[in-house]
């Protein structure tokens, strides 16, 4: 009995699909924070996470859980593999690492693609050109094998950075990005990696889905072509996408606190966002909530008031989305604040939000490709 029922879990882990697990480490406050360099960074770059979504001439997407946690995997390029830890970032479509051809202090401490140690990497004479919230990365295209979760994508194309300006890069973590959202959004119109995984059948289905691990824990995945039932336990509500560019929903006509409303009075976008740290919404909003949370302007709240908070709730699709006080303030030496985050919008654009990892964390998010829709399942 004993070896069927492992032989049986074995034959479900082979059947779930190929996942990368995902290391968190140290957020970019504490690396700035630790070399003296935090109050002249905030100074310097003011952050408008605004622009990721609304970019004007150029793509602009994040490179950063702004001032918090970040969630890491690792891929490899060409033959012999050569390793990259990048983010696995839902809010942005492109590939791309730092390369051999950068000359930026931020490509230094870094890995750095080499072309000419790949026997089966193809140039092109394409650029690529990416702005950012805290600054931007220029390079070429090229073509080449990339690993993903022991998954192959022959000759998938990505980005070889060629400048990085700025400080900010050197003191990231990270090598670079992979962008799992839509290709309608892809700087240059570069094919992103999901795409060729489905295109070429490299995934038993067209969807994938992450865990994001909370209080330090280990075990965070994403999982491409299935879904872990282990992890939806609770059931799955499924979300359908107001537009096929981010992974963007509509919220329904209010966030409540205590059954009351308090921001979003009309309908409004969200975007769930794995490479988005924070919860992020229109600044009026984030002045209601912070008031009636009794926070103060800057998000600092009572260590010792949280155990009385109440629930942040998200009306979406008809059901309702709890985010506890236990997810949604975040502890930093002995300094509370909350986990949202204001952002300049154009009044053009309507209300968005970007639910990052302080929503996700809570929930079980499975990304469908094949019916463009959003399944949230809340963990245990």
């Amino acid at each position: 009995m004993k070896l069927l029922l492992l032989l049986g879990l074995v034959a479900l882990a082979q059947c779930l699909g190929p996942r990368v697990p995902l290391r968190r480490t140290k957020s970019l406050r504490q690396v700035l924070k630790e070399h003296g360099l935090l109050e002249r960074y905030l100074k310097q770059h003011p952050y408008n996470l605004a622009s990721k979504y609304y970019p004007t001439g150029v793509s602009a997407e994040p490179l950063q859980n702004y001032l918090d946690n970040e969630y890491f995997g690792t891929i490899s390029i060409g033959t012999p593999a050569q390793k990259f830890t990048v983010i696995f970032d839902t809010g942005s479509s492109n590939l791309w690492v730092p390369s051999v051809y950068c000359s930026s202090l931020a490509c230094s401490n870094h890995n750095r693609f080499n072309p000419a140690d790949s026997s089966t990497f193809v140039s092109t004479n394409e650029s690529v050109s990416i702005a950012y919230g805290t600054g931007s990365m220029t390079g070429v295209l090229g073509y080449d094998t990339v690993t993903v979760a022991a998954i192959d994508i022959v000759n998938q194309i990505f980005g070889l950075a060629e400048t990085e300006p700025g400080d900010f890069f050197y003191y990231s973590p990270f090598d670079g990005i992979l962008g799992l959202a839509f290709p309608s959004i892809s700087s240059s119109g570069a094919t992103p990696v999901f795409d060729n995984m489905m295109t070429e059948g490299l995934v038993a289905k067209d969807l994938f889905s992450v865990y994001l691990s909370k209080d330090g824990k280990s075990g965070s995945f994403v999982l491409f072509g299935g879904i872990d039932p282990s992890y939806t336990t609770n059931g799955i509500s499924w979300i359908p996408l107001s537009a096929e560019t981010y992974w963007q929903i509509t919220m329904d006509r209010y966030v409540s606190i205590s059954g009351e409303s308090v921001a979003c009075s009309y309908s409004c976008q969200a975007i769930v966002d794995t490479g988005t740290s924070l919860l992020a919404m229109p600044n009026s909003a984030l002045h209601s909530i912070l008031e009636t949370l009794g926070a103060s302007s800057n998000g600092g709240i009572s260590c010792n008031a949280v155990s009385t908070l109440p629930d942040v709730v998200f009306h979406i699709n008809g059901k309702a989305f709890s985010l506890p006080p236990s997810a949604y303030v975040m502890e930093i030496d002995g300094y509370c604040s909350l986990g949202f985050q204001g952002m300049n919008m154009p009044t053009e654009s309507g209300e968005l939000w970007i639910l990052g990892d302080v929503f996700i964390r809570e929930y079980y998010v499975i990304f469908n490709r094949a019916n463009n829709m959003v399944g949230l399942s809340r963990l245990p």
